[in-house]
């Protein structure tokens, strides 16, 4: 059996809310010549059950072991597509030509990656709604921050092999590898019109951990050094944005609560810098502290 041109990597752990729907999204796609690599890190609900009902090879890692990019480059090793996909078990394609849209982005030789639009879920707060209309526009490109984002989007393999993801922090390895390639002078694509629906509503436990880790990762990525005054900046521009969008969607329990979202928000980014500058200063390779920030926020 020949080898299908496009490998799909979809990485889950107690998904079984939504896998579900991810996984018949993919399966009702136009473009059907890909296998279907999945890597579960210690499921203990219905998620492999529901995997089972599709063509796929397991890949399965101990919770403990789960650092994104170690974990990605794992897959990617086994797989055998020249053309990398990845979707979040969290990611639901919208429409059957999703796929087949994203991909498209590969007939020009020299796109290396190419990243799609999410939409948020019905349930989003209206927070989330706007970060993800300023992330993912419906038309035209994506901001310059977005360097590459992994709930839906795909590489070359050839060009992953010149410089695989990185792991010297927990987080952001998506942002890297994109940044990286723009770098290079590689070409990064935003594909608007591939779209899934993939959004949460993360708690301020949640929020915290999230930004520690990308506040560490940025530290690597841009080798910059963060300080107070710029938290108070970014802090004040943020609420500032805020008050706008809530008092145009007349959202005022969301007003309420941006000042102390925002705070968490920021504060967090800043301490994980900070332990991204120190590790960085003392040739520290450890990122678990990064891990057990973000996982222990995340647990049920």
């Amino acid at each position: 059996m020949s080898a299908p041109p496009v490998s799909v990597i979809m990485r889950a752990k107690n998904s079984d809310w939504v896998i579900g729907q991810a996984l018949a999204g993919l399966y009702s796609q136009s473009f059907r010549d890909f296998e279907l690599l999945v890597v579960d890190s210690g499921s203990t609900d219905r998620t492999l059950e529901i995997v089972r009902a599709y063509p796929h090879r397991l890949i399965e890692i101990e919770a403990g072991d789960y650092y994104p990019g170690k974990v990605l480059n794992l897959a990617i090793e086994q797989a055998r597509g020249g053309l990398i996909v990845f979707l979040n078990s969290d990611a639901v394609p919208l429409g059957p030509h999703t796929l087949a849209r994203l991909l498209a982005a590969f007939d020009d030789p020299e796109v290396v990656g190419a990243f799609a639009r999410q939409l948020p879920r019905p349930e989003a707060e209206s927070w989330v709604r706007r970060d993800y209309a300023l992330s993912f526009p419906a038309s035209g490109e994506a901001p310059p921050w977005m360097g590459l984002s992994l709930p839906l989007a795909a590489i070359r393999k050839d060009t992953w092999r010149r410089h695989p993801f990185y792991t010297d922090a927990w987080g952001s390895e998506d942002t890297e590898w994109g940044i990286w390639a723009k770098r290079q002078g590689l070409k990064i694509r935003y594909v608007p019109q591939a779209t899934v629906m993939h959004s949460h509503n993360y708690t301020l436990r949640q929020i915290y951990g999230r930004r520690f880790i990308e506040g560490e990762a940025d530290a690597f990525i841009y080798r910059d050094r963060d300080g107070i005054a710029r938290m108070f900046t970014r802090y004040v521009a943020s609420v500032g944005r805020d008050v706008a969008w809530h008092v145009r969607c007349g959202d005022w329990l969301g007003l309420a609560k941006s000042p102390v979202r925002r705070a968490v928000y920021q504060w967090a980014y800043y301490k994980g810098h900070k332990l991204g500058e120190r590790r960085i200063a003392e040739g520290d390779d450890d990122a678990g502290i990064g891990q057990r920030t973000v996982l222990s926020r995340y647990e049920k």
